[in-house]
């Protein structure tokens, strides 16, 4: 099944994120190669597809887990998660309809 996962950035989180930011990817792409990821990327501070130093304000992911613990389980483990660039994660299960 598909998992919405979103996290909240605490406030200042731009050096957190780019500290932990190649393990983060790593672990991303490992499940990309899975053929798991629907889409993942961050919310942009501002109006910018390159928000420089503004950095981020959360990400989203939309990827396949075995149930709702195993896609939990993943977030605990996420480097971002680690090192406190979110102030809020919330894993939600996903139902996809467009595209379908």
């Amino acid at each position: 099944m598909l998992y919405a996962i979103v996290g909240e950035d605490v406030p200042d989180s731009l050096s957190r994120r780019t500290s932990a930011r190649a393990e983060h990817l790593e672990r991303l792409r490992r499940l990309a190669e899975d053929g798991r990821v629907v889409t993942a990327g961050p919310f942009p501070a501002i109006d910018a597809a390159d928000p420089g130093p503004a950095g981020s304000t959360g990400s989203l992911i939309v990827a396949e887990f075995e149930s709702l613990e195993a896609a939990r389980a993943w977030v605990r483990d996420d480097p971002y998660v680690r090192e406190g660039v979110f102030a809020t994660v919330a894993v939600h299960p996903f139902r996809q309809i467009v595209p379908d």
